[in-house]
């Protein structure tokens, strides 16, 4: 499981890359730290449970912060533009 974490951390690294390179330094920051912390938490040796439930909480976090984001920040755009 804490190889999982590593492959997250990769898969999170290329997202922050992506997201400096196309200029949107907020969520690049954002992704360097979710980077930081899987590859932390991987040499953390900890029980498969406790890889599944920190794993868990990342997803309600996520899952939360992002309903937030689209329902009350993001401005809708007319015509795409």
């Amino acid at each position: 499981m804490d190889r999982m974490f590593r492959v997250c951390g990769f898969w999170t690294g290329i997202m922050a890359v992506l997201f400096m390179v196309g200029d949107m330094q907020q969520m690049a920051i954002l992704f360097f730290g979710q980077t930081g912390a899987f590859i932390a938490l991987s040499y953390l040796k900890l029980s498969e449970r406790a890889y599944m439930y920190i794993f868990g909480a990342y997803l309600t976090l996520f899952f939360v912060g992002f309903t937030y984001y689209s329902t009350f920040v993001l401005v809708p755009s007319i015509g795409g533009h």
